[in-house]
């Protein structure tokens, strides 16, 4: 079932566990994701970058994502990730979105506040959530890119502040992960996440977590972490499956048999990431 993120954010919130944001990019990467969610009864956001609405089409996405999230017997919301232009936002909700982000981490703290409110205005009346940034996590996820030098972690005041006067439904914290792959062991600032968390009610959402160790992930949701976006761990599972059936069957031409393995691949990493999350059963 289609659900607005703020019901998926509340009770994750009260439950105390982490829901996963799955980026679709096809259809079966999407399959994979949804049909992990209804084998283990876990909530799930399902969500495209700017990247993934550019090549496959913001009416596909939008299309493939409504009628997945109908036909599961599961909550699901679908989700822009990385949304930085208030009209593209806007248009997703337009289609159908039932959870929106807004990213003006890279804008100056007035600015980032004004155009969160001016979403939050638009999104709320439609039921639907907002999820907002604050500080600027390093790496590259398509349009947006952030070098390390110029990553600035969330001040846990300036979050207290930002989320009472926008009123969004979640909030993005930069604490020390990166988009893409590590290059390295991430270090993870958790006492400042503790302060952020302990000064802001609003639900707390960690990217950049392809990666990470599963005990500072499990470390980060009793911080208060309620949603977890994974992308690249999708893109390597998928990718190496494809390599795989290429490789020992040079002569397939079905791209049912190509695909196929691929989507399963995702499924079991997908499954693994609920696993870990809490989010098992709580549908």
């Amino acid at each position: 079932m289609l659900v607005s993120g703020k019901e998926i954010f509340q009770d994750a919130k009260l439950r105390k566990y982490a829901v996963g944001a799955f980026n679709i990019n096809n259809m079966e990467i999407l399959q994979a994701i949804v049909e992990a969610a209804e084998e283990l009864n876990s909530p799930v956001f399902i969500q495209a970058s700017q990247g993934g609405i550019r090549y496959a089409g913001l009416e596909y996405i939008a299309g493939m994502g409504k009628i997945a999230a109908a036909k599961a017997k599961v909550p699901v919301a679908l989700n822009i990730d990385h949304g930085t232009d208030f009209n593209q936002v806007v248009r997703c909700i337009r289609h159908g979105f039932s959870a929106v982000m807004i990213d003006g981490s890279k804008l100056p703290f007035e600015e980032n506040i004004a155009i969160t409110r001016k979403i939050v205005e638009v999104a709320h009346p439609n039921d639907v959530s907002v999820e907002a940034e604050l500080g600027k996590i390093s790496g590259v996820e398509d349009d947006v890119a952030v070098a390390e030098h110029e990553a600035l972690f969330t001040d846990p005041d300036e979050a207290y502040e930002f989320a009472e006067r926008t009123n969004c439904d979640a909030l993005a914290v930069a604490v020390g992960t990166a988009h893409g792959v590590y290059r390295g062991e991430p270090k993870i600032d958790f006492e400042r996440l503790q302060a952020i968390s302990s000064k802001v009610n609003t639900p707390l959402v960690l990217h950049g977590a392809s990666g990470l160790a599963d005990d500072v992930i499990q470390k980060a949701i009793g911080y208060g972490i309620v949603k977890i976006n994974i992308d690249t761990d999708l893109r390597i599972a998928f990718s190496e499956a494809v390599r795989k059936v290429v490789k020992e069957h040079p002569d397939e031409i079905d791209p049912r048999n190509i695909m196929g393995p691929a989507k399963e691949a995702v499924k079991k990493v997908v499954k693994a990431k609920m696993h870990l999350f809490g989010s098992v059963g709580k549908a």
